[in-house]
């Protein structure tokens, strides 16, 4: 386990910076079990700072396991309604969240049927989508390292050796080795929110990335709008959205995405279930032919859930300036790997990434699955009005 002081600084990065909670405000944590350490500390620095009620609550994967083991199978994408209703009254009530990410039992699906365990959503809820875009609640997104998840991602160390170097690369890539690490985020955020204003200067039409296994061109619209994960409530509240963050994003137009891509790094689910090895290629926007070395059964099940599923919701783009992909580690975790690379995402896109004219024609989901599909051997060019390329990324550096 980490120094108390170290969980104590990533409770007040998560409560204080990332959700920027209000006071008066009730916060709704979501844990998995493993990470009651933060929870707690989040707890007690959220009471400090004049929360209203804490609200802790829980995923047990082991729960989730025996469901898809044993329960009927026209009953696995079913979730009580309560759960979405849940979702709602947070954004109807002006709540602030903070997710906590890390597996503790990675792989513990691994031997279940995948297009069971793709039926399955669960810790997901499509509500959380609803609010993100109504944009009513404060939220944020922050890893805590676990044993299992540690052992993941340092296999040939002892646990308790892993789960300390686990520890030294999360503080590193939060920055909370900075004796300020609040001032550390304002500068990275003003260099990420630099970059989306200039290519927001040049409208692209559209995005190519071409390297090994990857030739795909992701149209845009008219008004896609490039920012980074700094957000702001309808009721004026900044928030980061995730922490750590070093991504540029937009929502794409979901019918022009063409050619074939494929990850560099696995695709890790909230589950826990893992992709790796994919390779999706797209024609008229759709995803027509999902292939995998690992999991591309779990994926397709994902994406058949309806319309949208196989369409995009976003591309985002990552540089090399940022701490996470210096590290060369493989974190088995979306929230980390999503900031290393370049990536797009299958299914919901974001409302606020277009002008109120082409929101009509943003994809719409009951999934946002992000894969990566950048790094150094990727170059990435904005296509103009007039068919001109434009280098934007070589070797993971802007050239905008």
């Amino acid at each position: 386990m980490p120094p108390p002081r170290t969980t104590e600084r990533l409770a007040e990065l998560a409560v204080l910076v990332g959700a920027n909670l209000r006071r008066g405000q009730i916060l709704s944590v979501a844990a998995e079990l493993g990470h009651e350490p933060l929870v707690r500390a989040i707890a007690e620095t959220a009471y400090r700072h004049g929360a209203r009620f804490v609200e802790a609550s829980y995923f047990d994967p082991w729960v989730k396991r025996a469901r898809i083991e044993h329960a009927a199978g026209d009953t696995l994408d079913f979730v009580p309604s309560w759960y979405g209703e849940r979702a709602l009254a947070r954004g109807e009530q002006r709540c602030a969240s903070i997710t906590l990410t890390g597996p503790a039992a990675p792989g513990l699906l691994d031997d279940l049927d995948p297009a069971r365990a793709g039926r399955d959503l669960l810790p997901r809820v499509r509500e959380n989508l609803r609010v993100i875009n109504d944009r009513t609640v404060n939220w944020t997104i922050v890893p805590y390292p676990t044993p299992g998840w540690a052992s993941l991602v340092h296999p040939q160390l002892p646990t308790d050796e892993a789960l300390e170097r686990l520890w030294e690369e999360v503080v590193h890539v939060c920055r909370l080795d900075e004796d300020d690490p609040v001032a550390a985020w304002k500068e990275r955020f003003a260099a990420t929110a630099a970059a989306a204003e200039r290519l927001n200067e040049r409208r692209f039409d559209a995005i190519h990335f071409e390297g090994p296994g990857t030739d795909l061109t992701v149209g845009l619209l008219p008004t896609s709008h490039w920012g980074n994960a700094g957000f702001t409530t309808v009721d004026g509240v900044p928030h980061l959205a995730n922490v750590p963050s070093e991504e540029v994003f937009t929502s794409p137009d979901p019918t022009r995405t063409e050619g074939t891509v494929r990850s560099t790094k696995p695709l890790t689910f909230a589950d826990g279930s893992v992709v790796r090895g994919l390779t999706v290629r797209f024609e008229g926007g759709r995803a027509v032919a999902i292939e995998a070395d690992e999991g591309a059964v779990n994926l397709r099940t994902r994406t058949e859930r309806d319309e949208g599923g196989a369409r995009l919701g976003e591309v985002a783009l990552v540089d090399r300036e940022g701490r996470i992909g210096r590290l060369d580690t493989v974190f088995s975790e979306t929230l980390l790997d999503e900031n290393a690379a370049s990536h797009i995402a299958l299914g919901s896109a974001y409302e606020f990434a277009a002008g109120e004219e082409d929101r009509g024609r943003l994809n719409q989901s009951a999934i946002h699955i992000d894969f990566m599909i950048g790094g150094d051997e990727v170059d990435v060019d904005g296509i103009t009005q007039t068919g001109e390329r434009v280098p934007v990324l070589r070797g993971g550096a802007w050239q905008i």
